[in-house]
């Protein structure tokens, strides 16, 4: 199995998705956006594409963020989603997938930035994929933003600042606005390049202090993303 990530920032990466994949002995291979490293399709290179998070919206330009080509993306996950890849969208990347599918992104009622809880809707509690879950869930959380829905999209589960946390676009391509792959490492970087969002005159309710950020477990919800992941992988080795 092979595993391309797409990754627009240093300070946001794979996290725990690579461990998922070296732990499988999968195949793992990168396009480092900010690294203006070309985004090239050929159709046989990989089986799942991950789309990570970054400070950018879809609708970022190019004058704005010269390494981030949005359109450029979209066309690229347009075309691993008709070929029957399986797609992961993270953050930015879910509203990406939305974006390519031709449902617009918005911004979420809440700003998230720390660990909150999901609560499954009954989609979600349906969903094969997502057996391991409990009803509710605290997982990582760091967006302003939340994917947009095409007509047959399935919200699976929701949080109290954003009703579209996981979204199904099919069955091989999901939108996640929440994090699961945070794993401690990266979350100082984080920190350090959002630090204006910690003023404490103006940190919104579901913004939490850096150092309960920094404290927080994230084994259970690794453990949820391993699930959801093995899962997948099944279904498309089915299709």
């Amino acid at each position: 199995m092979r595993i391309h990530f797409i990754e627009h920032e240093s300070y946001e990466g794979p996290g725990y998705f690579t461990e998922w994949a070296h732990l499988n002995n999968y195949q793992v291979s990168f396009t480092r956006v900010y690294l203006n490293e070309a985004l090239v399709y050929e159709n046989e290179t990989f089986d799942v594409l991950v789309i990570l998070g970054g400070p950018q919206n879809p609708r970022t330009r190019q004058e704005e963020c010269p390494h981030f080509d949005s359109l450029g993306e979209q066309v690229f996950i347009k075309q691993a989603i008709a070929n029957n890849k399986a797609v992961i969208g993270v953050c930015l990347g879910a509203q990406l997938i939305g974006e390519a599918l031709g449902a617009t992104y918005q911004a979420s009622p809440d700003q998230e930035i720390g660990y909150f809880p999901i609560a499954l809707t009954e989609h979600g509690h349906s969903d094969s994929k997502l057996a391991a879950f409990d009803l509710a869930e605290v997982v990582g959380h760091w967006h302003n933003d939340m994917p947009g829905l095409a007509s047959d999209s399935v919200v699976l589960a929701v949080s109290k600042g954003c009703p579209r946390q996981i979204v199904r676009y099919s069955t091989l391509v999901y939108g996640f606005q929440c994090h699961l792959e945070f794993i401690s490492e990266q979350l100082a970087p984080l920190i350090e390049h959002d630090q204006q969002a910690f003023n404490t005159d103006s940190r919104g309710k579901y913004i939490q202090a850096p150092n309960s950020i920094l404290k927080h477990s994230t084994t259970r919800m690794n453990h949820l993303l391993a699930g959801f992941l093995d899962e997948l992988v099944q279904a498309y080795r089915d299709c």
